[in-house]
């Protein structure tokens, strides 16, 4: 999904900052999206993990964007991590703790300066905890929480605070797994929608946007029902 909306941005004539842990890939990234359409993307390591290191890597910034969009995440099979704590702690480290993490520092910076739109990816799997992908959907509803709160801190600081909500996607996270073509979206739609999203100063997204009333229907399937289903 990065890919997809570095890709878009760069063709929509913005410059880049593209941040991830795999330097070598950033690289190739940048000289891919430079060759292709002339963009200029700057490259920073950053690792969500490394909480330690985030207040300095943002102070260290060349520049403040203007527009963040955090698209961080990872996901194991449910089974392993409820038998692995160490890979469900790394869910859940993945998909909130090093993103709120990242967004705490950044979020000061754009109080501070009255602009600019903060974007981040969450997940419908956060809106109601099912048995196949508790840990990952318990991380990403704690970031949905987070980032609506932090949308309701700074929409009057000038700030815009997106939340995206995507369903199945079409990506490496999600390989091997027996996808409903009607609802998966591939990156590149979740990728445009984002955009369309930013400029629309929505509050939050769901992609493929059927998500939201299938979300809507689980989340008010009545408890006693709901412990009884497979889902």
């Amino acid at each position: 999904m990065a890919r997809a909306l570095a890709r878009q941005l760069a063709q929509d004539g913005h410059e880049l900052i593209l941040a991830a842990r795999n330097e070598e890939s950033l690289q190739k990234d940048a000289s891919d999206l430079n060759v292709r359409y002339g963009a200029e993307a700057k490259t920073l390591r950053i690792d969500a993990a490394e909480i330690e290191t985030h207040a300095k890597w943002v102070d260290e910034l060349p520049i403040i964007p203007d527009w963040v969009i955090c698209a961080i995440g990872w996901m194991t099979e449910q089974e392993k991590a409820e038998k692995d704590w160490s890979l469900a702690s790394s869910m859940i480290e993945a998909n909130y703790s090093g993103p709120v993490s990242l967004l705490h520092h950044l979020a000061n910076r754009f109080e501070e300066r009255g602009s600019g739109t903060i974007v981040g990816i969450s997940s419908v799997a956060g809106d109601r905890g099912r048995a196949s992908n508790y840990y990952y959907g318990s991380a990403k509803a704690g970031f949905t929480a987070y980032l609506s709160g932090l949308r309701n801190r700074l929409s009057q600081k000038g700030v815009h605070v997106m939340t995206v909500k995507p369903g199945f996607v079409d990506t490496k996270m999600t390989s091997g797994l027996d996808l409903p073509l009607l609802l998966t979206a591939s990156a590149d739609q979740v990728a445009k929608d984002i955009l369309r999203g930013i400029r629309k100063q929505k509050n939050v997204l769901y992609t493929k946007s059927l998500w939201r009333w299938i979300m809507l229907i689980i989340r008010h399937i009545p408890e006693g029902i709901f412990k009884k289903l497979s889902i």
